[in-house]
């Protein structure tokens, strides 16, 4: 039995350097997936209270991706991604799909339809129907589109995906805010320590880090951790581009978010739920996507002009982490709503 302690974002911090960028306007904070051109590091999750056809249009207006969730069937996907790049003249769209069933004819539908990037969407992606369906799209696609696939936690799985043929993975597990992962099956590892750990891979795919990311704050420490990009759920659930409808509670206006293993999700994607590893819950309308979308790009910006970084790899050049305590966690917070 292995004891390794591990660390998540709200453990460790950035230390301060110094800086001669005069505006935060110098810094660059886009970044590539094989040769598409992103002008930041941001992805919107593959969720059926996420991203379909608004939410991908919003993103690549914005500079990021949106992948549109896998959560119907092929011709429902399709459609949606139809819509974004042909009625909306969105740059770039991904889409997700599985490992099983109709995969491949789902992939081939939607590369049609004009996405540019396949993520090979499962909950634990270090298992070999993952290899099977990374060499079955690679011998059918070879380099075009880019295959995203993931989730895994270790270096060892992030080495063997990236073996398997995956362009880009993403890292973690069990760290979403409606995921019940490590509650349900006692397995995981904090994300900001999956991508520490992946980010010593040899391999040349891309680290995308996925789950627990709350803030800016959390994108710059994954970021500087050596993540590529960063995919978020919550932070543009409850938004105006984000699917259903808005209802209200006691005056208030309300969207619903929900984890894809969530009782709810299964039962109107398949009929039926099997293991629960998810979540389905209510949160505040958010308003549009894109005021927050700005907040982050603002937020990302200002911590890398603290490490004196104008661009991503300038950045995780120069970034250096220092561990806080549990006071020091009070510290950082705006810790004047705790005196009154």
């Amino acid at each position: 039995m292995q004891n390794r302690e591990s660390l998540c974002f709200d453990d460790l911090l950035l230390v301060p350097q110094y800086s001669d960028i005069d505006s935060r306007k110098e810094i660059d904070i886009g970044n590539n997936l094989s040769d598409i051109k992103f002008t930041m590091p941001v992805i919107s999750a593959p969720m059926d209270t996420v991203t379909e056809t608004s939410m991908a249009n919003t993103m690549s207006k914005y500079g990021g991706l949106g992948i549109v969730h896998r959560y119907n069937t092929i011709e429902e996907q399709a459609s949606l991604v139809r819509r974004s790049v042909r009625a909306n003249n969105a740059e770039n769209v991904g889409a997700a799909i599985g490992v099983t069933g109709d995969f491949l004819e789902r992939a081939i539908e939607l590369t049609k339809a004009g996405a540019k990037v396949l993520c090979v969407d499962v909950a634990h992606g270090h298992h070999s129907m993952m290899r099977y369906a990374l060499e079955v799209l690679k011998n059918t696609f070879g380099d075009d589109p880019h295959i995203m696939a993931g989730n895994v936690a270790t270096l060892r799985a992030f080495n063997d995906l990236a073996d398997w043929g995956a362009d880009s993975i993403r890292v973690g597990i069990g760290g979403g805010s409606i995921c019940s992962t490590r509650v349900q099956t006692g397995h995981g590892v904090p994300t900001l320590q999956s991508v520490i750990e992946c980010a010593q891979t040899s391999r040349n795919a891309k680290i995308i880090a996925d789950g627990g990311i709350k803030n800016s704050g959390d994108i710059v420490k994954a970021l500087a951790a050596g993540a590529d990009f960063v995919i978020v759920g919550s932070l543009l659930a409850g938004t105006a581009q984000s699917p259903g409808e808005i209802f209200y509670n006691d005056g208030h206006k309300l969207k619903t978010y929900r984890g894809m293993a969530s009782k709810e999700a299964q039962k109107d994607w398949r009929g039926a739920a099997s293991s629960l590893e998810g979540v389905s819950t209510s949160i505040p309308y958010k308003g549009h996507a894109g005021d927050i979308l700005n907040e982050l790009k603002r937020g990302i910006r200002s911590g890398l002009s603290y490490s004196g970084a104008r661009t991503l790899a300038e950045f995780r050049a120069k970034a250096q982490f220092i561990r806080q305590t549990q006071a020091s966690q009070l510290e950082s917070d705006t810790h004047i709503k705790m005196r009154y």
